[in-house]
């Protein structure tokens, strides 16, 4: 009878591993197809290749994107404002067509960052971070003041209020659980883990693109504002922030951000009690206050 049982549980288990293999490939081919409708372009810098979406016309937003990002995640956060703005929606080092410079710091990033700007002949612009892209934004802000307009700070990593005593040597995802089957399988995990729906993963594929940029921001991206604490001068900041964080989110801090707000000399809070990471459901509010907070620079 136990060999009837083991041996129907891993019939059952072989016959849904295939399912879901068939269900991945097709998701991922899909997937291409989705990213080919964004009309992508790629720009040849010093150290290597940038891919970037350029759309629009107006006050110029540059858009950096999370983890498991690339440019359709940049262009995706801010599609609401596609139409009454310029985006320009690169991938990050490691992301979707991007190489990586050095040692793929904040630093060098935003480094590869102004150089696109020069390149696309483009002098200030407001920078609109999400998730990891937090680090690299607040970067960019610090060390280019006389290129930034505005911060908007999207659910994102934010600094800390004093020096950690310790912190993560490894902020994110292993290096084995990167590739499409296995974040295939475990998306229906997304929702008790992360907040989010299982669907998310069809965003995040083909995640075998994305997987150098993942591992960067785990080793690198995510660690710096501790790390590095000292260099992150906060309360020196020059431009004005906008911040937007939801208290339900589960992947970045709520009561951290509320914190670190405080460290902002010209900053704009605005909470809201639901919509997790993505902040799910306000989309209109969230438009309505970048519209002003562009406005009244």
């Amino acid at each position: 009878m136990w060999i009837y049982i083991v041996g129907s549980v891993l019939l059952f288990l072989a016959v849904y591993l295939i399912v879901q293999g068939i269900r991945c490939n097709i998701s991922v081919k899909e997937s291409k197809e989705r990213l080919a409708v964004y009309g992508a372009e790629i720009v040849h810098l010093s150290y290597g290749n940038m891919s970037y979406v350029d759309t629009g016309e107006g006050e110029t937003i540059l858009s950096v994107h999370g983890i498991f990002g690339g440019y359709d995640q940049a262009y995706d956060t801010c599609i609401d404002f596609s139409s009454d703005y310029r985006i320009i929606a690169p991938s990050r080092f490691g992301y979707l067509g991007s190489d990586i410079l050095g040692n793929g710091t904040p630093t060098e990033q935003v480094t590869a960052y102004v150089e696109l700007l020069d390149k696309l002949g483009i002098d200030k612009v407001y920078l609109l971070a999400t998730s990891a892209g937090g680090s690299i934004a607040i970067r960019f802000a610090l060390n280019y003041p006389e290129r930034t307009k505005g911060l908007i700070l999207y659910c994102s990593a934010m600094p800390f209020t004093e020096k950690p005593e310790k912190y993560f040597e490894y902020a994110g995802p292993p290096a084995f659980l990167c590739n499409d089957f296995t974040m295939f399988l475990i998306s229906p995990l997304f929702e008790p883990i992360m907040g989010m729906e299982p669907s998310t993963i069809y965003s995040m594929l083909p995640v075998g693109d994305r997987k150098d940029g993942v591992v960067l921001d785990a080793s690198v991206t995510n660690l710096d504002m501790a790390k590095n604490y000292n260099d992150y001068h906060i309360e020196k900041l020059q431009v004005p922030t906008l911040v937007f964080h939801a208290k339900d989110d589960k992947l970045a801090s709520y009561t951290d951000t509320e914190k670190a707000v405080k460290r902002f000399p010209n900053c704009t809070f605005i909470p809201f009690e639901s919509g997790g990471h993505l902040i799910v459901g306000h989309g209109e509010e969230i438009k309505e206050a970048v519209s002003k907070f562009i406005g009244e620079q």
